[in-house]
C-alpha cells in the first residue's frame, strides 16, 4: 500500500530533500494577465525545476480554457518534462498559491500518488533564504508517464446539474462581486451570477498574508463560516477550473474529498440552458 503524504510541503521540508533522486519539481506558474511565466522561470527558479504551463496540459480542442486533456496528451507533455507517475512531484508557482493547485490536481487526476504543492510557492522559498537558479530547464530524457484516470476527482456539467437541490454542496472560489453578478465576468459572453444554492468562498480566504495556505482550525473555520458541512459531498468551482483547485487542496488538507467542476463558470455562464442566481 502506498503511504499517503500531505498535499502540501513547506520550503524547509523541500530544501531538506532537494537532492533526492526521485524528486521532480515543477514550476506551474500562470497569470490571468498573460504575463510570460516561462520568461520568469528562466530568470529564477528552484534548482532542478522544470516549467509546465497549465495551458500545455489542457485540451486544445475545447472552446473552454484549461479543460482536462486526454490522458495520453497529458502523459506525453509531463513525460517530456522528465516526470514519471511514481516520482515524488512538488509543484509551485510564482504567486504563492494560484495555478500550482491546478497542476497538483491534474497530476492526481492522472494517477500520480506522491504529489505536493510547495506552500507559499517561490516567494516563500526565496523569503526563507533558499537558493534559485537561472536559465532553461534540463529535464531527464527517456521518461514516460503511465496515466491512470481518476474519474472520482472530476465533475462535469451534468454532475453539477444533477447536484442542484440535493445534499451536494457547490463551493465557488470566485470573488463575491463576480459570484453575486455585481461586476461583469472577465470573459466575453459569460453571464454573471452563480449556480442556485452555491456557496461562495473566494480562494484568498484560505490563504495567509505570505501566500501559504491556512491550516488546522483556521482552515476549517474558513469553510464553516460560509456554511459548509463536512459530512456532505462537495463540488468545487471557480471561473475556469484553476482556483477551484485551491478549495480542493484545502479540503484535502482537512481530509475531505471533493470533485472539481472542470468547466466551472465559463462553461455554466456561457450556456442559456443552465439556471443562474441571483
Amino acid at each position: 500500500m502506498t503511504r499517503s503524504i500531505s498535499p502540501v510541503i513547506t520550503a524547509a521540508e523541500l530544501a531538506a530533500i532537494i537532492d533526492n533522486d526521485d524528486l521532480r519539481i515543477v514550476d506551474a506558474s500562470w497569470w490571468m494577465d498573460n504575463r510570460d511565466a516561462r520568461a520568469d522561470f528562466e530568470k529564477a527558479h528552484i534548482p532542478g525545476a522544470v516549467f509546465i504551463d497549465i495551458d500545455d496540459v489542457s485540451d486544445e480542442t475545447s472552446p473552454l480554457p484549461h479543460t482536462l486533456p486526454q490522458a495520453a496528451a497529458f502523459a506525453a507533455t509531463v513525460g517530456a518534462a522528465g516526470i514519471g507517475r511514481d516520482d515524488h512531484i512538488v509543484v509551485y508557482d510564482t504567486q504563492g498559491l494560484f495555478s500550482a493547485a491546478r497542476m497538483w490536481w491534474l497530476f492526481r487526476v492522472f494517477g500520480a500518488h506522491r504529489v505536493q504543492v510547495l506552500d507559499g510557492g517561490l516567494p516563500k522559498w526565496q523569503a526563507d533564504g533558499h537558493p534559485v537558479e537561472t536559465g532553461k530547464a534540463h529535464p531527464r530524457d527517456g521518461v514516460s508517464f503511465d496515466p491512470s484516470f481518476n474519474a472520482e476527482a472530476v465533475a462535469d456539467i451534468n454532475d453539477v446539474l444533477a447536484a442542484l437541490g440535493t445534499d451536494t454542496q457547490i463551493i465557488d472560489a470566485r470573488s463575491a462581486p463576480r459570484f453575486n453578478a455585481q461586476v461583469p465576468e472577465p470573459r466575453a459572453g459569460v453571464r454573471g451570477g452563480h449556480m442556485p444554492g452555491a456557496l461562495n468562498l473566494p480562494f484568498g480566504n484560505l490563504l495567509n498574508a505570505d501566500g501559504t495556505i491556512k491550516g488546522g482550525s483556521a482552515l476549517e473555520a474558513a469553510f464553516k463560516e460560509i456554511g459548509v458541512e463536512f459530512d456532505r459531498p462537495v463540488i468545487t468551482s471557480c471561473g475556469s477550473g484553476v482556483t477551484a483547485a485551491i478549495l480542493t487542496l484545502g479540503l484535502e488538507l482537512l481530509g475531505k474529498p471533493s470533485r472539481l467542476y472542470d468547466g466551472s463558470w465559463t462553461e455554466w455562464g456561457s450556456r442559456e440552458d443552465t439556471p443562474i442566481e441571483p
